[in-house]
C-alpha cells in the first residue's frame, strides 16, 4: 500500500468557512435583520473555552454558527473569549448581566460553569457544546434550561481509520491527542476501530500507535496548545515509523505538521472537527482529511430556534445519518486514494448508518 496522491472523495464533506471571529464583544445596537420593519428583540452570546475563537477548530466553528443565524435574525451577537479555565464563571455572568437570551458555550470544559449559571437563570438558554451536562450520570441534562450539542465522532473517525489503513505504506499509523477526555478519546477509538475492521476485511496487521483500545488510554500533551510537547509526542509517532497521524486537540495538528515537515519521508496528517485545509492552508498539502464535527451547523439552528421562540432543550447528537459527523474533502490528495478504497469508505458510511456496523462510543446509545 502506498502514499500517494490519488482520486476524490465524495460524499461526507461538511467544510467548514474560513471567516474569523475574534475577542470580546459588547452590547449590540439593534438592526433591521431584512432592511425594514421592527429589530428583532433577541440577543444570543457564546464563551469560548480557553482555547479561543482563532483555534481554527471547534471554538472558531461554534462562533461562525453563531455569526451564521444571527445574520439571519438580524441581530448582533456577543462574543466573549477565555484565556483560561478561570475566567468561565465571571465570562458567562458578565453575558447574563448584558442581558442575552441565550448563551452558547464551546466544549466540555465549561460545562460545570454552564450548568451553575443555567441554574441560577432558569429564565436564559443554554446551549452546550461538546457537554451534555450531566454530572449525575442519570441519563438527563441537569437543567431544563441547557440544550447540548453533541457529536459520534467514533463513527466518522471509524472511517478516518480505515482510510488511513488503506493509504499507510509502513503499516503504522498513529493517533495522539490533548487530554483523555471523552471528546477527545471518542476521536482516537474511533480510528482505532477503523483500522481494526481493516485488518479484519483485508487479512492485513497495521498497527496504531497512540492509542490503546482496552486500556482507553494513549499519548496525549496534557493540553490543547501547539507547543513542544505536542512536536515531541508528534515525533515520537515519526519515530515509530507511522506514516498517517491524526492529532485530537485544537491547535496541536500544527505542532504535528512541523513535526512532519522536518521528516525526510512523506507523512498525511488528518485534522479534526474543522475541514482544516479551509481554516488553515498553510497546512493542506498535508492533510489526506478531516474528521468532521459539525458544530457550526448544530450551532446555527439551535440559535436559529430560539431566535424564534422556538428553543428546544432536547440534546442534539450529531451523526453520519444527520450529517453531525463526517470526513472531508481529500483536497489536494485528491486523486491518490485508491478508487476501490473509496468505494469501500463509501459502503462503510452506508453500513453504520443502516446498522449493519456497530462503532463502539459513549454515545453510541
Amino acid at each position: 500500500m502506498r502514499i500517494t496522491k490519488r482520486t476524490a472523495f465524495s460524499g461526507l464533506a461538511m467544510v467548514g468557512a474560513a471567516a474569523l471571529l475574534a475577542g470580546c464583544g459588547s452590547a449590540p445596537e439593534e438592526t433591521d435583520g431584512d432592511g425594514g420593519g421592527e429589530a428583532l428583540d433577541y440577543l444570543p452570546c457564546m464563551v469560548s473555552d480557553f482555547g479561543g475563537f482563532d483555534d481554527r477548530s471547534f471554538n472558531q466553528l461554534g462562533a461562525e454558527g453563531l455569526q451564521a443565524a444571527s445574520d439571519e435574525l438580524g441581530v448582533e451577537p456577543i462574543l466573549v473569549e477565555s484565556q483560561a479555565e478561570t475566567d468561565y464563571n465571571a465570562n458567562l455572568q458578565n453575558l447574563v448581566d448584558q442581558g442575552c437570551d441565550t448563551i452558547v458555550t464551546v466544549g466540555f470544559a465549561l460545562a460545570p460553569a454552564a450548568l451553575e449559571s443555567a441554574q441560577a437563570n432558569p429564565e436564559i438558554e443554554y446551549v452546550s457544546i461538546d457537554d451534555t451536562v450531566d454530572t449525575d450520570f442519570d441519563g438527563e441534562t441537569d437543567a431544563e434550561n441547557i440544550k447540548p450539542l453533541v457529536f459520534d465522532t467514533a463513527q466518522a473517525a471509524f472511517l478516518g481509520g480505515y482510510l488511513a489503513a488503506g493509504m499507510t505504506e509502513t503499516d503504522v499509523v498513529g493517533t495522539f491527542g490533548g487530554q483523555n477526555f471523552p471528546t477527545v478519546s471518542v476521536f482516537m477509538d474511533g480510528f482505532a476501530q477503523g483500522v481494526e475492521y481493516f485488518n479484519e476485511t483485508n487479512g492485513t496487521n497495521v498497527e496504531v500507535i497512540g492509542w490503546d483500545r482496552e486500556e482507553q488510554d494513549g499519548s496525549f500533551t496534557g493540553g490543547f496548545e501547539a507547543n513542544d510537547t505536542a512536536r515531541q509526542i508528534a515525533q515520537g509517532l515519526i519515530d515509530q515509523n507511522v506514516d498517517v497521524m491524526m492529532p485530537v486537540g485544537g491547535p496541536i495538528y500544527q505542532s504535528a505538521a512541523a513535526a512532519i515537515r522536518d521528516a525526510d519521508r512523506e507523512i498525511a496528517l488528518i485534522g479534526v472537527d474543522a475541514d482544516v485545509y479551509e481554516t488553515d492552508p498553510s497546512v493542506g498539502d498535508l492533510l489526506l482529511t478531516s474528521v468532521l464535527k459539525g458544530i457550526d451547523v448544530a450551532v446555527e439552528e439551535a440559535i436559529l430556534e430560539a431566535g424564534n421562540d422556538e428553543f428546544d432543550p432536547s440534546p442534539f447528537v450529531g451523526t453520519l445519518e444527520n450529517d453531525g459527523v463526517g470526513l472531508a474533502p481529500y483536497h489536494d490528495w485528491e486523486g491518490e486514494v485508491p478508487e476501490d478504497l473509496n468505494a469501500e469508505i463509501e459502503a462503510l458510511r452506508t453500513a453504520i448508518v443502516a446498522g449493519d456496523i456497530q462503532v463502539d462510543s459513549y454515545l453510541a446509545e
